[in-house]
């Protein structure tokens, strides 16, 4: 077997990892979330959860993805089958750790093409001369191609930029995990956190603009994010929000921080190093996150219309509020750039992320090079990626999100911890997660993990299936008639490719056991 690639700085896996996790949503969905959800009291279920299954959930990612790794297996399959030998049937469970990602990957990387083309037109003032938030929308849908507008009259502008950031991501995942993946996160991490500060210190000396309404100022802004509406937290919407909110964040349950960690020698620490990428996720996301967007949206619009911009949604927020908000401050064209700069830093560090499970499965378990492994998983991603584009008004990256961003997330978290905890053993499990460690985490987190952090991930997955948002959309209550066929459709590919998964599965193990 071929020398599996390593990092070559622990400071470079963490900030990889930090990476992966820092992402859109850090600047678009949390501030949405936690304006939505009681805000300053949105931060206590938010901490409880990333207390209780968060950073437990870190810690068992980067220990069991180590552990795997000693084997020479980097993706869930494979590790999953390290950890629970005797079980024939474990590593198809492991699937999901490499569908997921890749699912997430067919539609993230299109939405973030978006911001790498506002960020063009923000230097060449291509809307610029839009006042109205109506205006704002309808040059987000012409790019989108879901209308033809004054702004646009095709896709032209939206597929040349998902082309262009397609090609990014391939090329870096080209050049591997410390020539590509490593390099990319020790340049693009800093310069996301040196521009988000700019952007921030600019937003908080915005003061009170507009004079005649002396209220509208940036302390006011920050309170309406952060004064908690404590009776907010009566609502299980509102744990749930912050549950998933976790999730996102850091990355969890997805595959990748096992694939990150697969990486490393059995001496290396993953204690120290998962906590310090896990507070590196939630500076970006509460303090400079928390910072930008609703502050300086409610300088200008005031306590009545921040809560219709608040409840509009990540992405009016991001494309359509933001851009408005900063064509009224100095140096408008450089800020703007800034923000759209920043946003897609931070998801071209998660979408490589994305990639690399589905690369490092062919490579350790098929024996690819990685340029053919590279070559055959940008055909498959690009063909997968075009019903995004052409069928996004058809609501399939809806349909797309639910399955790959948040069913198969809280169930592939659910299964790695009952795994790392219960069939591993908890004595062992900690020893492993100790090994090499820098710091020694508190003994009460083994008590959490074995019990707490899988009934409450148990909890979230019940929740979500049978709840109104989950039933909703598994029997398609909130789709309309016109668009079933097409949701329908991309289900069965969905089946498609966790069929073919499963298969490859089958055959790298059959090739295997040829090999002994």
């Amino acid at each position: 077997m071929k020398k599996r690639d390593t990092w070559k700085t622990r400071w470079g896996v963490i900030l990889a990892v930090a990476g992966s996790a820092v992402g859109l949503g850090n600047f678009l969905r949390f501030p949405v979330q936690a304006s939505a959800n009681g805000g300053g009291a949105f931060m206590i279920p938010y901490f409880i959860s990333l207390f209780l299954f968060g950073i437990p959930l870190m810690w068992i990612e980067w220990t069991i993805g180590r552990y795997g790794g000693g084997f020479g297996h980097g993706t869930a399959p494979g590790i999953f089958h390290s950890l629970w030998e005797k079980n024939r049937f474990i590593k198809y469970f492991g699937i999901i750790g490499i569908f997921g990602p890749l699912i997430i990957f067919i539609y993230y990387t299109y939405i973030e093409s978006w911001t790498l083309g506002y960020s063009f037109f923000a230097l060449v003032g291509k809307y610029s001369q839009i006042n109205s938030p109506q205006q704002m929308r309808d040059f987000l849908s012409g790019y989108q191609g879901l209308a033809k507008n004054q702004f646009f009259s095709n896709l032209g502008w939206a597929y040349l930029f998902f082309a262009i950031t397609f090609l990014l991501n391939i090329l870096v995942v080209y050049y591997g995990v410390s020539g590509g993946i490593e390099r990319l996160s020790k340049i693009a991490m800093p310069t996301l956190f040196l521009s988000a500060i700019l952007l921030v210190i600019r937003v908080l000396s915005l003061g009170t603009p507009d004079l005649s309404h002396p209220d509208w100022n940036i302390l006011n802004g920050l309170g309406f994010l952060w004064n908690p509406d404590f009776s907010a937290l009566r609502s299980p919407r509102v744990w749930l929000a912050a549950a998933g909110q976790i999730f996102f964040t850091l990355s969890v349950g997805i595959g990748v921080i096992l694939t990150y960690a697969s990486y490393l020698s059995k001496s290396e620490d993953v204690a120290l190093s998962g906590l310090t990428s896990a507070v590196t996720n939630e500076f970006a996301e509460v303090v400079l996150g928390a910072s930008i967007v609703i502050p300086a949206a409610f300088v200008f619009f005031g306590p009545v219309e921040i809560k219709n911009i608040a409840r509009s949604g990540a992405f009016d927020l991001g494309f359509v509020t933001m851009p408005l908000v900063l064509q009224k401050i100095a140096f408008s064209r450089f800020f703007s750039f800034l923000w759209f700069f920043l946003l897609f830093l931070a998801g071209l560090t998660s979408s490589v992320s994305l990639l690399q499970p589905a690369i490092a499965f062919m490579e350790d378990e098929f024996n690819l090079e990685r340029k053919k492994a590279v070559k055959i998983i940008s055909i498959v991603t690009f063909i997968l990626s075009q019903p995004t584009i052409f069928l996004l008004s058809r609501g399939v990256v809806n349909d797309l999100d639910f399955w790959g961003g948040t069913f198969c997330l809280v169930l592939f978290g659910t299964v790695e911890t009952i795994l790392f905890a219960w069939v591993f053993g908890m004595e062992r499990a900690w020893t492993e997660l100790h090994h090499g460690a820098d710091i020694n985490i508190p003994r009460i987190y083994k008590f959490i993990i074995k019990y707490i952090t899988p009934l409450i991930l148990i909890i979230i997955l019940i929740s979500w299936v049978f709840g109104k948002d989950g039933r909703d959309t598994i029997f398609l209550r909130n789709v309309s008639e016109e668009n079933r066929i097409y949701i329908l459709g991309m289900r069965l590919l969905l089946i498609l490719i966790l069929l073919t998964l499963g298969l490859l599965v089958k055959l790298a193990w059959r090739k295997r056991k040829g090999l002994k």
